[in-house]
């Protein structure tokens, strides 16, 4: 294991080869074998070791070894048997998140986004803690700006020192400032999805329906260019729209429904509640590596404290 972690995975191959003469049948060997094979590319080496493990060890657990075999699968370029073989693992077992998240990649490389993201909802259900489902269901959500924000908010309270964190926050960034231009000195434009105005008037706004939130991020957002505002950094400014998105979450959760809203506005909600909006704002911002971010992280540190403490105590809905 230590070795295949190095990246020397034909010594690692080599040491379970050892292993597999002295107990021909042993799980870890094999599981280890599998998935080394995988990361060398020889897939179908790996899918004939997950083959002989699933036969050989039915009674044990061998989620990760489905795991495997769907994935050399997948790399393989056999889609369709891929997702059977993460189908068949999930069967057997449903509480295994990385199943759901690994078959919903499949499922993006064959251009089922819908279903895809039904089984990153899940995943990310199983694992709150799980930065990928997060960080896909942002991407893939990028036509619905205040759910990819959300996701991509949650994404950097997890992680905020890797590339991919810096390209959520850049896509926070990009879409907060989405329909709002500054075209001189005094003017601003200020373009609000017709669709937006339309859904947020209506008493049955059906699922995952963030209209109202949307009309006061932009709303929001074009104070950036208040005088008022002209000396307040980047994060600060993030803040304000933080304050008052995390608000109107509040506000109209009552009256909206689907996953989005029963998953991911309570964690913001309550963070607001528990006064956390500035800490947790440059927390999100630390990719960004400007000078007042790193100095408040410097200056701050109960602070930045104060949030992961609430942020591992929180408690997720079912």
């Amino acid at each position: 294991m230590i070795l295949h972690d190095e990246g020397k995975y034909n010594e690692a191959l080599d040491k379970y080869e050892e292993a597999l003469k002295l107990d021909k049948n042993n799980l870890l060997a094999l599981s280890e074998k599998a998935m080394t094979l995988e990361a060398t590319k020889k897939y179908d080496e790996a899918i004939e070791t997950c083959k002989l493990a699933i036969s050989i060890h039915p009674k044990e657990d061998i989620k990760t070894i489905y795991l495997t075999y769907g994935n050399s699968l997948d790399h393989a370029k056999r889609a369709k048997e891929a997702l059977k073989i993460y189908d068949e693992g999930i069967k057997k077992y449903p509480d295994y998140y990385q199943l759901y998240f690994n078959k919903g990649i499949t499922l993006v490389n064959e251009n089922q986004i819908e279903k895809s993201l039904e089984l990153f909802q899940k995943s990310v259900t199983l694992n709150p803690n799980h930065p990928g489902s997060l960080n896909a269901l942002a991407a893939l959500n990028r036509d619905k700006r205040i759910i990819s924000i959300l996701a991509s908010l949650r994404y950097l309270s997890l992680d905020n020192k890797t590339s991919r964190a810096k390209g959520n926050l850049d896509s926070v960034i990009d879409l907060m400032q989405q329909g709002v231009t500054q075209t001189d000195e005094k003017n601003i434009t200020l373009a609000i999805n017709p669709k937006a105005l339309e859904d947020a008037g209506k008493k049955n706004k059906g699922q995952n329906n963030f209209s109202a939130v949307d009309m006061v991020l932009s709303m929001t957002a074009a104070l950036d260019f208040d005088e008022k505002n002209k000396n307040k950094t980047q994060c600060e400014k993030a803040i304000d729209k933080f304050d008052s998105v995390f608000a109107v979450l509040k506000e109209v959760q009552k009256d909206n429904k689907g996953f989005y809203w029963e998953f991911l506005a309570p964690y913001f909600i309550e963070l607001k509640d528990k006064n956390l909006v500035e800490p947790f704002a440059y927390i999100a911002f630390l990719p960004s590596q400007t000078d007042d971010v790193k100095k408040y992280h410097q200056e701050n540190a109960n602070e930045i404290q104060r949030f992961y403490e609430w942020n591992k105590s929180y408690v997720w809905k079912d």
